[in-house]
């Protein structure tokens, strides 16, 4: 699923049709004040004034809104890349003809509707005199410009506003692209160096965290090029890794999972728990002689979803506190890419009487793949 492909025909063309009646609903509450000020100056009937009001304006709207529709449609004019924000607007020269027709034209039909409507016969431009005829084109084509001026107006705003935010997305998604293709060399790298320290002293376990490298590389190598996968795969990935580390310390190691079931289906960017488990095992449990234990959970929490890893040894210290460590910077730039203000990771010592360390990642819970690719 691709978050940034162009909406789908009918949904683009339901939402035309919406800003299209939308902007019929404008003309016509505009209509409403005009008629008033009209009962107020010549002190007609105000049920005739919003009869003529509301046909005259209706009317050369549709004329005008249907005319710069069709010139933009046909080529004869430039047409402004409007893919993020569909609405099509000619330029200033096609449109100052469009609004003159189309206030005459619209005039002249909406004034025949509401003689209709009311068994008057009151003059359009084409049957009264030539003053009559000019005053009504002034009454015509100076709300139809302001009109029509506001409605390109706004759908200007609306597709500066669209291209910025696309272009903001396609920058956030490149920095988590360049965040992503850093932090797994990174991991690969570490699990490497571990590798190499334990050839010399251990070679049939050397070999044994060898093939289980190779295995752990082979079912991660699809899941972590994909932006966001389940919290139960995300899980699966951190006991593998942690099956490699625990060929390595042996028994110095234990780990602990706690996933509750109706949590495996929520969804998190891949390798967003490996930068902690590894800075629990370097920071916090090789130092130990003992070793110690790392627990890895989720829970809910509202409509958050929180995830911790714990680990029960050296605890932060005056190096610890630095939460800039390369894997812990990358997973607090891509909660901040993602998600904002509604995520955040924090970095404490535990409060219990085991001690060690307390990662807690907080993150909107997103139940299916296409909430969390928009989550941004």
């Amino acid at each position: 699923m691709n978050p940034n492909a162009a909406p789908a025909p009918a949904l683009h063309s339901k939402g035309r049709w919406l800003r299209f009646a939308l902007r019929g609903a404008k003309t016509s509450g505009a209509a409403v004040l005009i008629a008033i000020c009209l009962w107020a100056i010549l002190r007609d009937p105000f049920e005739t004034a919003l009869v003529y009001s509301q046909c005259i304006s209706l009317t050369i709207w549709l004329f005008i809104d249907l005319g710069r529709d069709v010139v933009a449609s046909i080529g004869n004019a430039r047409v402004p890349d409007l893919s993020s924000v569909p609405g099509r607007w000619p330029s200033r020269a096609w449109m100052v003809g469009i609004v003159g027709f189309g206030a005459i034209l619209g005039y002249a039909g909406g004034n025949e509707i509401a003689n209709w409507i009311t068994g008057l016969n009151l003059p359009g431009p084409f049957n009264a005199s030539l003053r009559q005829t000019l005053a009504l084109l002034v009454m015509a084509l100076v709300p139809a410009m302001v009109i029509t001026y506001y409605f390109q107006s706004r759908e200007i705003i609306a597709t500066q506003k669209s291209q910025v935010e696309t272009a903001q997305r396609q920058a956030a998604e490149q920095q988590l692209k360049l965040l992503e293709s850093q932090l797994e060399p990174h991991m690969l790298f570490n699990t490497l160096a571990n590798l190499r320290a334990l050839i010399g002293v251990d070679p049939a376990h050397a070999q044994a965290m060898l093939d289980q490298l190779i295995a752990f590389l082979r079912a991660s190598l699809t899941g972590s090029r994909l932006r966001f996968h389940p919290v139960a795969a995300e899980f699966e990935r951190v006991r593998d890794y942690l099956a490699l580390m625990q060929i390595r310390m042996g028994p110095r190691l234990e780990t602990r999972f706690a996933l509750p079931p109706e949590l495996g289906g929520a969804f998190v960017p891949p390798l967003l728990l490996q930068p902690l488990v590894e800075n629990s095992i370097k920071h916090g449990l090789e130092p130990h002689v003992a070793g110690g234990r790392i627990d890895v959970s989720a829970a809910r929490e509202g409509e958050s979803l929180v995830l911790r890893v714990r680990d029960n040894g050296a605890g932060l210290g005056d190096a610890g506190a630095d939460a800039s460590r390369y894997g812990l910077a990358h997973v607090r730039e891509r909660l901040a890419t993602l998600y904002g203000e509604r995520a955040s990771f924090e970095l404490e010592a535990a409060r219990d009487a085991d001690g060690g360390t307390l990662a807690t990642i907080r993150l909107p819970l997103q139940t299916t793949a296409d909430a969390a690719a928009t989550a941004s």
